[in-house]
């Protein structure tokens, strides 16, 4: 199972109401869980020595997007047409950050030059901070998102005009 068709089963579940899914493969166990209340605890069983030597990918779905802001989709005069920019976007569910961590630099700002390859954001998914780049090259013209927000599977991050 490859990156790709865990996200888009992440997506999938997002989307509906099931609770938890559990794969299991050749040494491979896949368990995705809907996020739960904070209020709730769940309590583990134990895990059996020969369950330990199996990779385990775990994912939970986010809160849904703040709705959109008006302010943050009006083209400013400066910034060339839209339908030329390019787009990156997020490939998985998370929190969103700007910068390696706080009181840091963020690590593109706009008006920064990105090539493939380089680091553009974090994303936070189940405790792992996860290094987004770059998959095109030019210049950021606009940043979607606001640091520490929530995002999901495919959402606009920023957009780049080509070089």
């Amino acid at each position: 199972m490859d990156f790709k068709q865990i996200q888009e089963l992440i997506k999938m579940i997002n989307k509906s109401n099931i609770g938890e899914l559990v794969i299991e493969e050749k040494g491979f166990k896949l368990q995705i869980k809907q996020k739960e209340e904070p209020a709730q605890n769940v309590i583990a069983a134990p895990v059996q020595a020969a369950q330990m030597a199996i990779p385990t990918i775990a994912a939970a779905a986010a809160a849904p997007p703040p709705p959109p802001q008006p302010a943050a989709e009006k083209p400013r005069a400066a910034e060339p047409a839209t339908e030329n920019l390019l787009t990156i976007k997020s490939p998985m569910i998370g929190t969103f950050y700007r910068s390696p961590s706080p009181g840091k630099p963020p690590f593109v700002e706009v008006g920064d030059e990105v090539s493939p390859g380089k680091v553009v954001c974090i994303i936070e998914a189940m405790k792992l901070f996860n290094e987004i780049e770059s998959e095109v090259k030019g210049r950021i013209v606009k940043v979607l998102v606001e640091d520490a927000s929530p995002v999901e599977y495919d959402q606009p991050l920023f957009l780049v005009e080509p070089a």
